[in-house]
């Protein structure tokens, strides 16, 4: 079993870096091609729309056997990634957003894919250890992947980055590929259609312990789009610093999030999942309360309190989601949760730069008063509704 938890960091850790890494440079790439700023701000916008459509997709990955879909997967998102060797010119450039829209798309069938085969691979009680060690060394690359990716872009150009963003499906195929699954049995699988998905929705929403740590996630995941652009404001308008000190405040969030993931799966070891995100959530609350505080220091002391919070609270999520829903249903629960957790961010970015106008701190000190009346509401109803599950 020790074998597979290394696989899956590795995994984390190879994806991560050639995500990070081909994402920063399509925007660079797109820029060159057209001057548009505009235009290339738009590349995030193709890799995160596919989550919108993660609960058909996860669907598909409930009907097909994961591994080998997984791994095609991944095998067909590295030569797809080597067509953008095509593109010379601007002309040239909608195929950019077209492989980085597909790769969006195969990204969510892969992470419902890895969430449905994890279970099949490794103890219940490693669950919360791996999908702790898995976040630190995703928060890892996101540390050393832009600086890389950059270096690589201005050296070589993009066809480098390509090359390299290439090879990492590859690898993590292989992995995929190496990893032994224990027998895991088989159950009946839901037709293809609308029921399939109304069935997946009803495991998620119908059972409190998997339903209040996604939704509270949703919350805390929510706020941090919320926040951003008042920390920003913040630290310009109110401590009249240099934008270049939000570098700091990133780099101290990362550190706190490796942290963070380390510690978590010792905790859910202990602790049921909605105990711990609710935790996790107050300690995000604190680490905002932190940042709005007129002082640099603590605004830095506020990040890395963030990275330890936030991490928290969605890998409580997201162990609650294989450890309790059916094998069969598994695939699109996951994804589903991943769209209900990350879907509020969509929001929160553009309330929160709206906010700015009434005052840096508002947005702040809003999304810690959230972030805690959802941990106490979370905590609450899974107690009432299902206190064996809670184990608080």
């Amino acid at each position: 079993m020790r074998r597979n938890a290394v696989l899956f960091v590795l995994i984390s850790l190879l994806s991560g870096f050639g995500s990070t890494t081909m994402t920063l440079a399509a925007g660079l790439w797109v820029l060159d091609l057209t001057g548009s700023v505009s235009l290339a701000a738009l590349t995030a916008v193709c890799i995160y729309a596919p989550t919108l459509a993660a609960p058909w997709l996860g669907a598909l990955v409930d009907r097909l056997p994961r591994r080998p879909l997984v791994i095609g997967v991944d095998l067909g998102l590295g030569l797809l990634l080597l067509t953008l060797l095509a593109v010379r010119s601007a002309a040239a450039a909608w195929l950019i957003f077209a492989v980085l829209l597909a790769r969006g798309a195969s990204y969510v069938l892969i992470e419902a894919g890895e969430s449905a085969i994890m279970p099949s691979a490794l103890p219940t009680s490693m669950l919360g250890d791996v999908n702790g060690w898995r976040s630190s060394a995703q928060e890892g690359t996101k540390l050393i992947a832009p600086v890389a990716g950059a270096a690589l872009y201005a050296w070589h150009g993009p066809i480098a980055v390509v090359l390299l963003s290439a090879s990492m499906p590859l690898l993590t195929a292989a992995c995929y590929a190496a990893v032994r699954l224990r027998h895991v049995p088989v159950e009946p699988r839901p037709a293809p259609g609308r029921s399939g998905l109304r069935e997946g929705l009803r495991a998620l929403f119908s059972v409190p312990a998997v339903r209040n740590p996604v939704l509270l996630a949703a919350v805390a995941i929510g706020g941090s789009g919320l926040k951003d652009a008042a920390v920003l404001a913040h630290l310009v308008h109110d401590l009249h610093l240099p934008s270049t000190h939000l570098g700091l405040l990133g780099t101290g969030q990362g550190a706190g999030s490796i942290a963070g993931g380390l510690m978590v799966g010792r905790v859910l070891a202990r602790r049921s999942a909605i105990t711990v995100a609710a935790v996790g959530a107050v300690v995000f609350a604190a680490g905002c309360v932190s940042q709005a505080l007129p002082w640099f220091p603590a605004m830095v002391a506020g990040s890395v309190v963030i990275g330890i919070g936030l991490p928290w609270t969605l890998i409580a999520a997201v162990t609650a989601v294989q450890t309790l829903t059916p094998d069969h249903l598994l695939g699109r629960v996951a994804a589903t949760a991943n769209t209900i957790m990350f879907g509020p961010v969509a929001i929160g970015i553009p309330l929160g730069a709206a906010a700015i106008h009434i005052g840096a701190v508002v947005p702040l000190v809003v999304t810690a008063t959230t972030s805690v009346a959802a941990a106490v509401i979370a905590v609450r109803a899974t107690r009432k509704l299902s206190p064996v599950a809670s184990n608080a």
